[in-house]
């Protein structure tokens, strides 16, 4: 079975970033996956599940009221491992001319006073949710964006390396 894109990335070499995670055609039309990466998978602690719902809800809100960008965007959640989020878009950018965009949507969620959606009827978990952890991640990740804009490694990914057998095959070790 071929191994999906995702899984060929290097996750023990990955830092935080913004990724082009995969380019389909979808009716004829360039749809992009991003991965918005705010940790280091396997060598920083997650982040918490309750910032992690607000951050999905606060952002995906930002997201799809941003008059530059609304019509483009398809999809923002948070990864199961819990070390950042996918963002789907109309098209395919490089992910250094999304920078800006997710700049400021993080950037945006200091100045939220509450969580969107969160109401029984809006949310599937409404009492999980912690903005005060969601604005510290935030600032964090928006910090560093801003500190590491000129540094390449932030908007590529790292490769893994697969043996190839004589034969053709890929060998995975477990």
């Amino acid at each position: 079975m071929k191994l999906i894109q995702s899984f060929s990335v290097d996750h023990n070499l990955i830092v935080p970033g913004i990724f082009e995670s995969r380019v389909d055609t979808v009716g004829g039309d360039k749809v992009t996956t991003y991965d918005i990466r705010l940790k280091k998978p396997n060598r920083e602690p997650v982040i918490d599940v309750a910032a992690m719902h607000s951050l999905e809800h606060i952002i995906a809100t930002y997201l799809r009221n941003d008059p530059e960008w609304k019509d483009e965007v398809i999809y923002w959640g948070p990864m199961g491992c819990l070390t950042g989020f996918y963002l789907i878009l109309k098209g395919n950018r490089a992910p250094q001319e999304i920078y800006d965009l997710l700049l400021s949507a993080f950037k945006s969620v200091e100045n939220s006073q509450s969580v969107p959606g969160t109401a029984p009827e809006n949310c599937g978990h409404y009492l999980m949710h912690n903005l005060g952890m969601a604005k510290w991640y935030a600032a964090e990740f928006a910090e560093y964006l801003e500190a590491n804009a000129g540094n390449p490694a932030i908007f590529e990914y790292p490769k893994t390396e697969r043996l190839v057998t004589d034969d053709g095959q890929n060998f995975f070790d477990s």
